[in-house]
């Protein structure tokens, strides 16, 4: 008989292209996956990869047992899937995705908050860029914003919240100096590859054309407090920061909407119900901040 572990060791691999990307993916040393795609070779009698320099490529046989694979992982999640959405208890754990931005600087109050109401309830956040997948339980609630709701794929339950608008932001120490008549200029500040956004306009503050930048959003607040240039952040950032300022002179965009969203049968468990009513309410009260509508212009 197959073990699904096993299984679920060798979708890794052909879906990621090498061991060490499997590894990562579940959470496991470079040994347990080798060893694990071993057990799987030795049971069907054949082998799943071949091993190139560029990484692992399925054989004749591995592309077979993938196709059969990708039906079995679809049945496991539809099972546990469908189990899980009749537990009404409120005892379990609960996975909720989130941009790193949205979890730090806008809800970690009130996640802490529903957990105290809710003791019994294991709460995992899954702070990350990445899109976690409802369909296959990676999560069971997702908050992401979303520019155009027709992207929002037609699987899963969308509650709909505030939109988030954002605006264009420098130090207060370095908008006093500029009020004060300096007259240098000021960089960009981006992130990775990104250039400065086509919606935004100078200002009244003179800007250099070689731009300062960082890897990640933290990265990129941290420069802006310390004088470093200007810079695009969502108005629940730079306005909830006392150490900043919005450029005069520019104006505010809107990045997108906010949505709650969950799948199917999870939806229906009373954790999920419990949260997704809670955090509804706690966004239509961050609607001023998350609008940009919060704080006066300087």
């Amino acid at each position: 008989m197959i073990d699904w572990d096993d299984v679920r060791y060798f979708l890794a691999v052909a879906r990621g292209g090498s061991v060490r990307a499997a590894a990562q993916r579940l959470g496991v040393n470079h040994s347990t996956v080798l060893r694990r795609i071993a057990q799987l070779e030795e049971r069907l009698g054949a082998q799943m990869f071949e091993k190139l320099p560029s990484g692992y490529r399925l054989t004749t046989a591995g592309e077979e047992v993938l196709e059969l694979a990708d039906q079995m992982e679809a049945s496991s999640h539809q099972l546990e899937t469908r189990v899980f959405g009749r537990d009404q208890g409120v005892r379990g754990r609960l996975r909720v995705t989130m941009a790193p931005t949205v979890a730090t600087h806008l809800l970690m109050r009130d996640l802490a908050d529903f957990a105290r109401l809710h003791p019994d309830i294991e709460m995992e956040i899954l702070s990350s860029g990445e899109l976690a997948n409802l369909t296959n339980r990676e999560a069971d609630v997702a908050i992401r914003v979303v520019y155009d709701r027709k992207t929002l794929p037609l699987n899963l339950h969308a509650l709909k919240g505030p939109d988030v608008f954002g605006a264009v932001y420098l130090s207060r120490e370095r908008l006093a100096a500029w009020r004060a008549g300096a007259a240098d200029p000021v960089r960009w500040i981006v992130i990775s590859a990104h250039g400065v956004p086509e919606w935004v306009r100078e200002g009244e503050v003179r800007t250099a054309g070689v731009p300062f930048r960082t890897t990640d959003g933290e990265a990129q607040i941290a420069a802006v407090r310390q004088g470093l240039g200007i810079t695009t952040l969502p108005c629940f950032v730079g306005d909830a920061d006392s150490l900043l300022a919005r450029v005069p002179g520019t104006d505010l965009h809107m990045y997108g909407t906010l949505w709650i969203l969950t799948q199917g049968e999870t939806r229906k468990t009373k954790r999920v119900q419990l949260f997704t009513e809670f955090l509804s309410r706690r966004l239509d009260a961050h609607a001023p901040l998350l609008e940009g509508t919060s704080i006066s212009r300087d």
